[in-house]
């Protein structure tokens, strides 16, 4: 098979599998944005006077059956294509002979697969930052329905301040919002268009208007100068990461709790037997194996997150093939996350609260004994504070 930048000089085997690695498997999840931003850039081609009407029909309604096709399952990107974009060049070459292969005039490989990768970072980002919202809603109705039971703060992992269960949900709603505000922000690196960038220089020659495929594709701008294009590569990327890590963070904290709360010598919380699993040598024992892999898995975004900043850190401008190395840690980040979103919301709808288990020790109003003797005497804070914790210690 002929690849995008064959030469006709032979290829060692060795080296298509070292240097495709996994990335074509991965690329399967890019081919409905490649076929997108293909119909975009050979419209494009069209508007410059670069392709025939009757080219540019043949290439959409093309794209458009391989694009289908593959959404049906009828292909997948294999070893021999090396990537998505050999694939469905390919498959266009063998439709439509000399008229696919006109839809290269004008681009790179470089910016086909940063195109590719914003459209589908576009719809990740909000299927990401919808299940957030669904998981903070899910706590507010948590909050709605249990509110009232009362729940011992603590600092230090010692009962410090008197809380309920509304306090507690609606905390972790609220900085579950915030999570998936930090992720609507990332659209701001993810919406420019890196098409007719080509290699990183442009495509001196060519009347290309790059506005044409912003609108088409619907980019709110388009990313200039051109050699700035290449060098944005894993910036996007790594601030979804951040989001996701920051967000898993919270749930895995969320998780914590619950954990702890699930404890025999807590017993605060019952958990749903169908998100809990069994023993394999303890009759008696539920174990909350939900809560402890949302946990575990924090450490996976952090280490996606890692991985991606470290591909970059020290490259020189323009193009490297160690950007492809962005693939893995992006997407493995990303599905951590939404696999984590869809399940949590089901699993806080069985949690329960169990009021008469929860002992709450009388020290936990001490604060507010203090407060209420500063403002009644008009002493001192700290003088309110002394002698409420004389007598404490008395007691």
């Amino acid at each position: 098979m002929s690849r995008l930048w064959d030469k006709g000089a032979p290829l060692d085997a060795r080296v298509l599998r070292y240097t495709a690695g996994e990335d074509h498997a991965l690329d399967d999840r890019l081919v409905a944005y490649d076929v997108q931003g293909s119909i975009a850039h050979a419209e494009g081609l069209h508007a410059a006077g670069l392709l025939s009407q009757p080219d540019l029909d043949a290439l959409r309604t093309a794209l458009t059956e391989i694009g289908a096709g593959h959404a049906r399952g009828e292909w997948r990107v294999t070893l021999e294509d090396e990537d998505g974009q050999t694939a469905i060049e390919s498959r266009l070459t063998q439709r439509l002979g000399a008229t696919g292969g006109r839809i290269h005039l004008g681009r790179s490989r470089n910016d086909q697969v940063l195109t590719a990768l914003r459209l589908y970072l576009r719809d990740a980002v909000e299927r990401l930052r919808e299940g957030a919202q669904a998981v903070a809603d899910s706590l507010h109705e948590l909050a709605a329905r249990e509110g009232q039971v009362a729940l011992p703060g603590y600092t230090h992992m010692q009962q410090a301040m008197p809380s309920s269960v509304e306090l507690w949900a609606k905390g972790f709603a609220a900085e579950i919002h915030d999570d998936a505000e930090g992720l609507r922000l990332a659209h701001r690196r993810i919406g420019k268009n890196p098409l007719g960038s080509a290699a990183g220089y442009g495509t001196p020659g060519l009347p290309l208007d790059r506005h044409e495929t912003m609108r088409r594709l619907g980019f709110p701008m388009i990313h200039e100068p051109v050699t700035a294009v290449q060098l944005s590569r894993g910036k996007a990327e790594a601030q979804v990461l951040f989001e996701i890590a920051l967000l898993m963070t919270d749930l895995g904290r969320l998780a914590s709790d619950l954990m702890l709360f699930y404890t025999q010598e807590f017993a605060y919380v019952s958990l749903p037997d169908e998100f809990t699993t069994g023993s394999s040598i303890m009759p008696q024992k539920r174990n909350p194996d939900v809560f402890e892999l949302i946990r575990g898995r924090t450490a996976t975004a952090q280490g996606c997150l890692v991985e991606a900043l470290g591909i970059t850190a020290k490259l020189t401008s323009g193009y490297h093939r160690d950007l492809q190395l962005l693939k893995p840690p992006l997407f493995r980040g990303i599905d951590v996350a939404l696999q984590t979103l869809d399940i949590l919301p089901a699993a806080l709808a069985g949690v329960k609260f169990r009021p008469e288990n929860v002992r709450i020790d009388p020290s936990i109003h001490a604060a507010e004994q203090a407060n209420r003797l500063a403002v009644e005497e008009g002493i001192p804070f700290r003088e309110a504070y002394r002698r409420v914790g004389a007598q404490f210690r008395k007691d």
